[in-house]
């Protein structure tokens, strides 16, 4: 075990959040060598990179390696950190030789979706603390095993729903669990997206130099290289992601059971489609509404792209509708929309009016790598564990599923099921490429 390791084991030191603007920076000062969280970045040309910026605010932590498949992107990246730390860090194309790297602590897994499980199962066998990007998993499925991986393995795994650290969030949480808009009957969660348009189609073509295609499917069926599917669009396709159900579902679906509690939903119904570009190259709906069934509350998901104008004039956000009032809730700020009722001519509000809360920290990415951090150091869970994580992946992949098949699911929360239903149940497992197979835990 080295000095690193040991550090990361016993040490119990307390640390604050450095905000200072900026992607990554070199950090004023030095700590000694034994007391550095060395942190290794897989997937670096989008969240991934923006992890490791945040991460690297904390003066304990240096970036030890990084990894992507693409040269060109690791290329990049390791110039703007040498750049801005002074030190080039070593260089990887296969995440399996980072895991070897006994120098590591942990790693920021910023793949897209379908790499989750895998690589994360993998770093909690190699030794290594992980962050892992939102959503949890591609799969109900895949969420059991990562879930079993961290408790067996005994790792911190921390997933990106950094809002989990946001203060504003918290506070508008407390004040639904409060009681002061009374009995909650409706919450909304909706995500638009107006910046989003139609994906032109493109054919498919050769495998750009430098990039290691084969790797970047791994586990998802062989295709033939489309540049649509590659890096950011890869969203928007069944083989590696969940489209927005599952990009901004999962963030506004955790702010839901942060509030609500961790209790799974009963019955699930979904209808959407591609109705605002029917002809463009992505495969998830454009367009999608999906109802959720809790045993004293339902939940709605609304999501669209290329428009703007959402519930209560926002492009996202939470609403929690009770008898006595509404709490809205975005990454900005969250408000009360008192209930009136008019006795004798006269208005009152059914719950205390307030003034518009504003967020009054960076939002909660940063925050969530100090708690992360904390928690490699005192062995605690963090805020966003794969228990955690997973509720909301859960609950997202339901949405999809119910959409997939068309019909409104029921779901037992304890098993992890559709009740005979076959052709539900078949959508909770992928079916890993050869020679990659489904994680055994």
């Amino acid at each position: 075990m080295t000095s690193r390791r040991r550090f990361v084991r016993d040490s119990s030191t307390v640390f604050g959040a450095m905000m200072i603007p900026g992607i990554l920076r070199a950090r004023p000062g030095r700590v000694p060598a034994s007391d550095q969280v060395r942190v290794g970045v897989i997937g670096v040309n989008g969240m991934g990179f923006s992890d490791l910026g945040s991460i690297l605010k904390i003066p304990e932590v240096e970036c030890g390696a990084l990894c992507d498949v693409d040269d060109s992107v690791l290329n990049r990246r390791a110039a703007e950190v040498e750049r801005n730390t002074g030190v080039r860090p070593p260089l990887y194309s296969d995440f399996r030789a980072l895991l070897e790297d006994p120098d590591i602590d942990a790693v920021i897994i910023g793949t897209p979706d379908h790499w989750h499980c895998l690589m994360m199962v993998m770093a909690c066998e190699a030794g290594k603390d992980v962050y892992v990007e939102k959503p949890l998993a591609n799969s109900i499925g895949e969420c059991d095993l990562m879930i079993a991986a961290a408790e067996q393995y005994g790792t911190v795994v921390q997933a990106g729903q950094w809002q989990r650290s946001g203060a504003h969030w918290s506070d508008a949480a407390a004040y639904v669990q409060s009681g002061e808009i009374g009995r909650i009957r409706l919450v909304k969660a909706w995500a638009y997206q107006g910046w989003m348009k139609a994906i032109p189609v493109k054919p498919d073509g050769p495998v750009p130099e430098g990039v290691d295609y084969d790797m970047w499917l791994g586990p998802a069926p062989d295709r033939p290289f489309n540049p649509n599917r590659f890096h950011f669009n890869f969203r928007w396709f069944w083989d590696y992601a969940g489209g927005l159900m599952t990009d901004w579902g999962v963030h506004m679906i955790d702010m839901v059971h942060y509030a609500m509690g961790d209790a799974g939903p009963k019955g699930v119904a979904a209808n959407g489609g591609k109705f605002a570009y029917p002809d463009d190259a992505s495969e998830t709906p454009d367009t999608l509404q999906a109802t959720f069934e809790f045993d004293d509350y339902s939940m709605l998901w609304e999501h669209a792209t290329g428009i703007d104008l959402g519930p209560y004039g926002r492009n996202h956000g939470v609403a929690f509708i009770g008898n006595r009032g509404t709490v809205v809730a975005d990454r900005q700020k969250w408000e009360i929309i008192p209930e009136t009722e008019n006795i004798d001519r006269k208005l009152s509000y059914l719950t205390k009016p307030m003034p518009v809360q504003q967020r009054r920290d960076d939002g909660g990415l940063d925050a969530h790598m100090v708690n992360f951090v904390e928690c490699i150091k005192t062995r605690e869970q963090p805020k966003c564990s794969t228990p955690v994580a997973a509720r909301a992946a859960v609950t997202a992949h339901l949405g999809n599923i119910a959409f997939k098949t068309g019909r409104r699911l029921m779901w037992d929360d304890a098993t992890q099921a559709f009740p005979g239903d076959e052709e539900a149940n078949a959508m909770l497992v992928p079916e890993y490429r050869s020679p990659w197979t489904l994680p055994s835990v």
